[in-house]
């Protein structure tokens, strides 16, 4: 989808909400170091490091959806340990990982979802749900609500983020 598109009114709001949520989560790693953004704070698991991987993955298979459809997901209820240990290493720093390097992978999954922003041809045009429980069935998507659900998805996290560094050093996004 290399087809420039006028930027109109709706492209544009997009464009300038991804940026704003996807800064709030990035801020939320100013001044940390890899240690630091691999910590976890709270009673949950999360860290500062594997929400933004999280976030990342979770929008890149997104816009990949908007283009090439439906994949099937991995089936959590026959997953070995093994497996569902390493589908949980995307929300985990790992040994060798750096927050310099999980941010400019996020960038450039960013850059390629504000690309396909600005070029699908038709907001309106749909695909169909992937099996999954948290999904309804023949249920389908329109790029558009790809799009609002991958800002939902970026402000939800980080709101979480926020909790988690708040917790590490008192630093806030906001206020």
């Amino acid at each position: 989808m290399t087809t420039p598109t006028l930027l109109d009114a709706e492209r544009t709001d997009l464009l300038e909400m991804l940026a704003k949520h996807r800064y709030f989560l990035r801020y939320t790693t100013r001044d940390l170091t890899d240690e630091q953004a691999g910590m976890r704070t709270t009673a949950s698991e999360l860290c500062l490091g594997g929400l933004i991987k999280h976030v990342s993955a979770v929008e890149a298979n997104w816009a990949k959806f908007i283009v090439d459809g439906p994949e099937e997901g991995p089936d959590f209820e026959s997953m070995s340990e093994e497996e569902i240990a390493a589908w949980g290493d995307i929300f985990r720093m790992l040994p060798g990982e750096t927050l310099a390097g999980v941010l400019a992978e996020y960038e450039q999954v960013a850059a390629r979802t504000d690309e396909l922003v600005r070029t699908v041809p038709d907001l309106n045009v749909t695909q169909p749900l992937p099996k999954a429980p948290w999904f309804e069935p023949g249920g389908r998507w329109s790029a558009r609500r790809v799009f609002m659900h991958i800002m939902t998805e970026t402000a939800q996290h980080s709101g979480h983020a926020d909790i988690i560094r708040e917790s590490l050093d008192g630093a806030k996004s906001m206020g």
